[in-house]
């Protein structure tokens, strides 16, 4: 059966879970923010910095974030939830994409990964994940955040009706002198 989020929420380890890769599947009452195209956004769950995500009718996984910038991020569910655990700071690498530049891209996810905090808490966490929801890993999870992203053609709107950007930032690792010193 494919992981959803009714099947993942009632899962209560999962969830305990997840709290470190910084999901909360406690959506927002109130919407900030529409998607053209869809009548009522199903969002599905928060982070610590006020970003929603959103299933699509699609099955797609749209990521919006509070400072203006949206996107898909996955192509169902569960490649949503492979993605967060493999790369907990998939944003990040967004935020160094050079503009969208994959190899940029692999290079940030490699130098995120060395400037873990707390590497230990974090691969048990995705060990718990992975163990109470039977979940695989993604053979190549940056390549699979980048595909999902540079194919999004969604458009999310504010309230004011303006569009939300890509998520790929101008950014690169360079960009960064910590993340710089640990692609060195």
């Amino acid at each position: 059966m494919p992981l959803s989020p009714e099947v993942l929420s009632s899962n209560s380890e999962a969830v305990a879970w997840l709290r470190a890769f910084d999901l909360s599947l406690e959506p927002d009452d109130e919407p900030w923010f529409s998607v053209d195209g869809v009548e009522k956004p199903r969002q599905i769950g928060s982070d610590g910095a006020g970003g929603a995500f959103v299933l699509l009718p699609s099955q797609n996984v749209l990521y919006v974030s509070s400072g203006g910038r949206a996107g898909i991020i996955a192509g169902t569910f569960e490649a949503f939830v492979q993605l967060v655990v493999a790369c907990p700071y998939w944003l990040d690498i967004l935020k160094f994409s050079a503009g969208g530049d994959l190899v940029e891209m692999r290079r940030a996810a490699m130098a995120l990964e060395a400037t873990l905090d707390d590497e230990d808490d974090i691969n048990g966490a995705r060990d718990g994940v992975r163990a109470a929801l039977d979940l695989s890993e993604l053979d190549d999870p940056v390549g699979a955040l980048y595909d999902a992203v540079a194919a999004s053609d969604t458009i999310v709107r504010a309230t004011d009706g303006s569009p939300f950007t890509t998520l790929f930032n101008r950014f690169s690792v360079d960009s960064n002198p910590m993340l710089r010193d640990a692609a060195a």
